[in-house]
């Protein structure tokens, strides 16, 4: 289990500028689709990767590359050179203004390997390695896209990118980085070209819900219980072959078939719903973006980059998922995953316009869990080699902060390919949750299906 890196350092920037599409570009409106605007998508996405020194590209800059590989893509994908309005019913719509995205040129005095054999959130310093620019956040009349690139003393730099969300989901933003890659490699156009087409996830006229979307229905809070923001840590857990071995080892034979998402995704939720202590009898859930692209018939156009996704959702009491098994976590997980056809995703589409683009339905009981580890995110290469580390910059943002984590690729110091999981969570109970984890990964070979805990659990102050 990784802690946190004390490590501090100085980042010297240079005045924040907007850079402009290389070319001239349309001047027009363009709605987002009913996927795109929903009120748990308006939010910052933060990015990061991080890249070694490479000799054979000592003379050449990599501010200077990646600011004007950014002015040739802004070209292909000009709404990101745009600002998004508000119209009526919420609805929001990029004016396509080619004003520009932020960018940030900045240094700092440590070399990538002060950062540790591992890099995973949380990293040090994170606010001056993606400087938040005062006034550049909102969701309307603001850049909808900021890159930072920080040199290292070795040669080596952090690119650090936010992304407004309502512009894509992680498939959609790696194509827009991918393709600042390709042509800061000399490209002269994208291998896959950008498209727009925001209709094939709209409303009908009128609009028609055709299924049940119990994520968007409000939660009974008796508790009343407050995200306690002050006193959050994050950690990161990496689930590797021997991790996600031992995991399947406590199914049952009939779900050791699920996928490695599905199993991880259950047992973080049931860890998690111990560390928070919740009273036995209320409601904990979970909710998990799931990837709708493959489940078009006839599939999307290949280069549609914005958000395909849906966020359904597992309830359980607090005291019944914690005193089950593993199989209950995992099978609430797999049904609720199931529930998702391409029918499912236009169906909440018409539910936005009817209800007027409300957030998924969340309180602190519910953990929301959202995997990128086959966007291709650890495969840029902007002309200095893969990178060190890609992904997510930290788990818990979101609209409601603390809540969301990701499922980023990653090789650990020994090479081991896996999964990270950035967790935040008060102190006191990422303690416990540490202690979960680490229980429920253990090696046993003699480990007994039917005592799945091995221990007794207090919730709430009831024994389970």
């Amino acid at each position: 289990m990784a802690s946190p890196n004390a490590l501090t350092f100085k980042v010297t920037r240079q005045n924040p500028e907007l850079i402009r599409p290389a070319k001239p570009t349309p001047h027009e409106f363009k709605p987002l689709s009913d996927i795109d605007d929903q009120e748990g998508l308006r939010f910052q996405l933060p990015l990061i990767q991080f890249f070694r020194k490479n000799p054979t590209m000592d003379r050449k800059d990599p501010v200077k590359v990646i600011r004007d590989a950014l002015a040739k893509t802004l070209v292909f994908y000009y709404p990101f050179a745009g600002r998004l309005r508000e119209m009526a019913g919420r609805k929001l719509v990029v004016e396509c203004t080619g004003e520009g995205a932020l960018f940030i040129e900045a240094d700092a005095d440590v070399r990538l390997q002060q950062l540790g054999d591992t890099l995973q959130p949380p990293f040090p310093c994170l606010e001056e390695l993606l400087y938040d620019v005062p006034g550049s956040d909102g969701m309307v009349n603001c850049p909808l896209l900021l890159i930072q690139i920080t040199r290292l003393k070795c040669g080596g730099f952090i690119l650090a990118v936010r992304a407004n969300h309502t512009m894509g989901d992680g498939f959609g933003l790696f194509q827009f980085v991918a393709t600042m890659a390709e042509l800061a490699r000399g490209a002269q156009i994208p291998s896959v070209l950008p498209v727009w087409q925001k209709h094939l996830l709209s409303a009908r006229d009128p609009p028609q819900v055709s299924y049940m979307h119990d994520e968007y229905e409000n939660i009974p809070d008796t508790d009343k219980i407050l995200i306690p923001l002050d006193n959050m840590v994050q950690r990161s857990f990496f689930f590797g072959p021997a991790e996600i071995s031992a995991l399947r080892r406590r199914l049952s034979p009939h779900l050791r078939h699920c996928t490695a998402f599905e199993l991880v995704a259950a047992c973080i939720w049931r860890c998690r719903t111990v560390a928070i202590c919740p009273n036995p009898n209320e409601e904990v859930r979970i909710i998990c973006f799931v990837n709708g692209r493959r489940l078009f018939n006839p599939p999307l156009p290949a280069g549609y980059y914005g958000n395909v996704v849906a966020t359904p959702l597992a309830i359980s009491t607090a005291g019944n998922l914690c005193k089950q098994p593993l199989d209950f976590a995992l099978e609430l997980v797999m049904k609720a995953k199931s529930k998702v056809t391409e029918d499912y995703i236009k169906s909440v589409a018409n539910l936005m316009v009817i209800r007027g683009r409300p957030h998924f339905a969340v309180n602190w009981r519910t953990y929301i869990v959202s995997d990128v580890t086959h966007v291709g995110s650890d495969n840029l290469d902007y002309g200095w080699g893969t990178q060190v580390f890609g992904g997510p910059a930290k788990g818990g943002v979101g609209v409601i902060p603390g809540l969301l984590s990701f499922h980023i690729p990653f090789k650990n110091n020994k090479g081991e390919r896996g999964k990270l999981v950035p967790i935040c969570l008060p102190a006191n109970a990422m303690e416990v949750f540490v202690k979960e984890v680490e229980m429920m990964v253990k090696r046993d070979d003699d480990f007994d299906l039917s005592d799945t805990r091995k221990s007794t659990i207090f919730i709430g102050g009831t024994r389970l």
